[in-house]
C-alpha cells in the first residue's frame, strides 16, 4: 500500500462506512484496532464514522437455544471435536484480551440482531451512533446480554444515552427497518460476504480485523489521495462463522 503526505489544502471530513454485526467477535476487534489508528492520526476531526447493518444470521429467533457450552455449540457449527473448538475459542479470546476486551463466550446469549441495528440508526440521527454500538458490542460479547431480546436492547442503549421513551417506541414499531435492509442491500451490491469491513471514501475497501498499522496507512492513503484503491483482507465473520 503505497502512503502519500497530507496536505492541509487537500484536508476533507473523510468517510468511513463499516458493515458489521454485533454478534461477531472480529467486528469488535476491529472498532478497537480502528480506534488505536484514530488515536495515531493527527487528523482524527477530519474523519466521520458510520456504522451499516449486517445481519450474520437474519434467520435467527430473538433468543437461540443455547443448550450445551459454548464450545459444544462451536464444535456442532463446524463439525470438529470440542477440544478443537475450545481452542478457536481461546485464540480468540486472547487477539481481544490483547486489545483490552475480556470476551466471554460461555456468557454469550445469541439472538436476532436485527432490532439492534435499528436502534443503531436512530442513534446515528441523535448523534450517539459509536457510544451505542460499543455499549451493545460490549453488552453482548462481554456481558452476556441477549442482544435479540428488546428488553436488553432498551437497557444498553439507554445506558449509552439515548431516551427511554424513543427506544421503546422503535422496538415497538418498524422504524429504521427500510434503513436497515437498505445497509444490508449495499452490503449485497458491494460483494460483502464478511464482517467487519470498511469503506473509506467511498473506494478503498478493508476486509477484517486488521491490525492497527494498517489501518492507519489506509486512512492516510484515503486522505491523501484520490485515486481508486484496493481491499485489503483480513480475519471477518460471515454466514458460516468466523475465522481465527
Amino acid at each position: 500500500m503505497r502512503v502519500g503526505p497530507i496536505h492541509s489544502n487537500l484536508m476533507e471530513k473523510l468517510r468511513v462506512d463499516i458493515w458489521s454485526d454485533i454478534a461477531c467477535p472480529w467486528c469488535y476487534v476491529g472498532k478497537r484496532r480502528l480506534e488505536g489508528a484514530l488515536a495515531q492520526l493527527p487528523e482524527r476531526d477530519a474523519v466521520d464514522i458510520t456504522w451499516r447493518a449486517f445481519e450474520l444470521d437474519p434467520s435467527a429467533p430473538r433468543r437461540r437455544d443455547t443448550n450445551g457450552s459454548y464450545a459444544e455449540r462451536l464444535a456442532r457449527k463446524y463439525g470438529c471435536s470440542v477440544e478443537q473448538a475450545r481452542e478457536m475459542i481461546c485464540r480468540m479470546t486472547d487477539i481481544a484480551a490483547a486489545e483490552g476486551l475480556p470476551f466471554d463466550f460461555d456468557r454469550i446469549k445469541p439472538g436476532n440482531t436485527f432490532d439492534a441495528h435499528r436502534v443503531i440508526h436512530l442513534a446515528a440521527e441523535r448523534g450517539k451512533q459509536d457510544a451505542v454500538k460499543e455499549r451493545l458490542l460490549r453488552g453482548y460479547l462481554v456481558e452476556g446480554e441477549p442482544i435479540g431480546e428488546p428488553e436488553a436492547i432498551a437497557r444498553l442503549v439507554t445506558d449509552a444515552g439515548l431516551d427511554a421513551d424513543e427506544v421503546q417506541g422503535v422496538l415497538h414499531g418498524d422504524a429504521y427497518a427500510r434503513e436497515v435492509r437498505a445497509d444490508e442491500e449495499q452490503a449485497r451490491a458491494l460483494g460483502i460476504s464478511g464482517v467487519p469491513f470498511f469503506v473509506l471514501a467511498g473506494r478503498y475497501g478493508i476486509s477484517g480485523a486488521q491490525p492497527v498499522e494498517t489501518f492507519l496507512s489506509a486512512l492516510r492513503t484515503a486522505m491523501a489521495t484520490p485515486d481508486e484503491g484496493d481491499v485489503d483482507e483480513g480475519a471477518t465473520c460471515g454466514p458460516d462463522g468466523c475465522s481465527v
